[in-house]
């Protein structure tokens, strides 16, 4: 029995010798794909860097042509016309509102005084109707 424990003892060792084996180039190719997995992430990461760089040199120069040709658009002698006309423009919408002002003020004035005149007459015709209704009925009732 010595010699079988000895058997199973030898096999034990191999089997741990195997397993350590086993474990040990388990391990170094998890290193190796962790380092190769390191290596394209860095790799990545510095090339949208640089393609960030360059998106944002090209946003720049894209703005600075924009602005450079909305100010060339706003200098030029279409826009100085469009402004003048506008200016000129609302100087005469300013001149008509004046002139709508003053003939609403006239004609405001004129209203007055014709109501005021209505409302003389409307009395005097009162007056007028209440004396000949107050002789009606004197008239009839011999009063």
């Amino acid at each position: 029995m010595s010699e079988e424990n000895k058997n199973l003892e030898d096999h034990a060792h191999e089997a741990v010798d195997s397993a350590k084996e086993f474990a040990g180039n388990v391990t170094d190719e998890a290193k190796e794909v962790f380092g190769t997995a390191s290596e394209k992430a860095a790799e990545l990461a510095g090339e949208a860097g640089e393609k960030l760089a360059d998106f944002a040199e090209d946003a720049k120069e894209a703005f600075a042509e924009a602005k450079g040709k909305v100010a060339e658009i706003l200098s030029g002698d279409e826009v100085q016309n469009i402004k003048a006309k506008a200016t000129e423009f609302a100087g005469e919408a300013k001149e008509v509102l004046g002139d709508a002002s003053e003939k609403a003020a006239e004609l405001a004035g004129e209203a007055s005084e014709k109501l005021a005149d209505f409302a003389e007459d409307a009395a005097e015709e009162l007056k007028e109707a209440k004396g000949k209704a107050k002789n009606f009925f004197q008239r009839l009732f011999g009063k």
